[in-house]
């Protein structure tokens, strides 16, 4: 007698089977990781962003001010007073996820030379998922995250 060596239709059933419950279990789980992953990336850029442009106006760089400025999508240091008079040449733009919505303070100057902030407040960005995080700076320019 041959013995045929093989898997029988309910084995392979029961296989397929389980396969797609972990894969509807576990699609889920990375799609809140990447979405949770999105946002804290959104508020670190801010934050490293922020310092960055706290240093490039204490560094006298040009002899004017830098600032931030935050929209849906960007991240923008300026060269300039404002947002609206700045130099579009020096723009360095970072991009964020156009998922994460940014509110609260959108716009940050900081002084000539000695990087005071002035505004203060705080970036808040939020996720599709309502997830919030929230990077403040205080008057006497730290950020905090």
């Amino acid at each position: 007698m041959r013995s045929i060596k093989g898997f029988t239709l309910p084995e392979v059933l029961l296989s397929l089977a389980l396969l797609g419950i972990i894969g509807g279990m576990t699609i889920p789980m990375y799609r809140t990781f990447t979405v949770r992953n999105d946002l804290d990336i959104a508020a670190t850029t801010i934050a490293q962003n922020l310092r960055r442009a706290q240093a490039l106006s204490q560094a006298r760089d040009g002899d004017t001010s830098w600032g931030l400025h935050v929209s849906v999508g960007s991240i923008l240091i300026y060269k300039g007073t404002s947002y609206v008079l700045r130099d579009q040449v020096f723009d360095e733009n970072t991009s964020i996820p156009t998922s994460i919505v940014p509110s609260g303070l959108l716009d940050v100057t900081f002084s000539r030379v000695t990087g005071m902030p002035q505004t203060v407040g705080t970036f808040t960005v939020t996720s599709q998922a309502n997830e919030i995080r929230n990077v403040t700076i205080n008057e006497k320019g730290m950020v905090e995250y």
